[in-house]
């Protein structure tokens, strides 16, 4: 049987397997897409006639560009928090339910794959990437802070690579995204048509092994000591401070970049990414920020710079992060009004 809204869900052999079908939105995560990958999910878990998950996306452009913050953007300008709030709660908790899936998951991240798009792909037990991926995690530039998951992977990052790609956005091609930890395998993209038929056809996750490719030298990882040195400082005032002492090409790179995102989003993505002990306590955290964001924070200008108006020159409600008050950060890390996030009921709710 198959069905298809955003998201084109069938059974193919031994495999189920999930298409995002929004490419003219590059394929932007929304509240029909999260639903209809967790009742997939759920389904797949203990059907023994499913060997494997495979997720994949139409369009050469974009695995997932992110959430649909046009569709948040529009429902926080009328007045509704709550319908942000639940999407927000709902994907996560698809977050957390791909990141323990009993069996294999495979995500195709081919293209572009960012934000929402990264929490549906980089938590699954085999992440494929290409000659043609672009994956970051730039939330920092829209006034949010690195969620869905993402602040658990950036602390598992090697080194310090993880601040430095929350601060600043950095866009990471296939070979970085598996130095970074977001990704395991890297396949030509040439070949990833041929990959998928030999998925379906065997139902066997090790023809992954047969396709893969040695990936090229990662850009990333040649910038490690450099980006260890300056962004082990134990605050952001801190790693500024380096990164101005060092004053190279890379350093005022990054200043530039951390300079450009919300002074609040900044403070509060090292907090996030420096306190990720686990994905439960990371998405805990993140949706205490992303709770409150709409009404404290700085996303509404920040999709309205970058998504709506598009003239990338948002003003943030503080001019460098020391404006950005003491008490509004606690108020970021507090208990999110309601409870905080529930994960362990929601799952076991099948």
């Amino acid at each position: 049987m198959e069905t298809r809204t955003d998201a084109r869900v069938r059974v193919e052999g031994r495999v189920g397997r999930i298409t995002l079908t929004r490419p003219q939105a590059l394929n932007a995560v929304n509240q029909t897409i999260v639903n209809t990958m967790t009742a997939a999910l759920l389904d797949w878990a203990d059907d023994d006639a499913i060997g494997l998950v495979l997720v994949d996306a139409e369009g050469e452009k974009a695995f997932s560009a992110g959430g649909d913050l046009a569709y948040i953007y529009q429902h926080a300008k009328a007045g509704d928090t709550r319908t942000p709030n639940r999407f927000w709660r709902d994907e996560y908790r698809l977050n957390a339910l791909i990141s323990r899936y009993p069996k294999p998951y495979v995500a195709m991240m081919d293209g572009i794959v960012m934000g929402g798009g990264v929490g549906i792909s980089a938590h699954g037990t085999h992440r494929i990437v290409t000659d043609g991926s672009m994956v970051a995690m730039p939330e920092c530039s829209v006034g949010l802070v690195t969620d869905v998951g993402g602040s658990w992977l950036l602390a598992r990052a090697p080194g310090q690579i993880g601040a430095y790609l929350g601060l600043t956005g950095y866009r990471m091609t296939g070979e970085d995204a598996i130095h970074a930890g977001f990704a395991d395998v890297y396949v030509h993209r040439a070949r990833l048509d041929s990959l998928k038929t030999a998925l379906v056809s065997t139902g066997d996750v090790s023809a992954v092994d047969h396709f893969r490719a040695p990936p090229p030298p990662s850009s990333l990882a040649a910038r490690q000591q450099i980006i260890d040195a300056t962004f082990s400082a134990s605050t952001l005032s801190e790693i500024i401070d380096r990164l101005r002492a060092d004053a190279s090409k890379f350093a005022n790179g990054s200043i530039d970049a951390i300079s450009k995102g919300s002074p609040l989003s900044a403070l509060m993505i090292l907090s996030t990414i420096r306190n990720a002990t686990s994905i439960e306590i990371a998405l805990r955290n993140e949706y205490r920020f992303v709770s409150r964001v709409l009404e404290h924070g700085d996303f509404l200008e920040g999709i309205r710079a970058i998504v709506i108006d598009k003239d990338r020159k948002p003003v943030w409600r503080h001019k460098d992060i020391a404006s950005v008050p003491a008490e509004l950060v606690a108020t970021m890390r507090r208990e999110a009004e309601g409870g905080d996030l529930d994960l362990m009921t929601w799952e076991n709710a099948r």
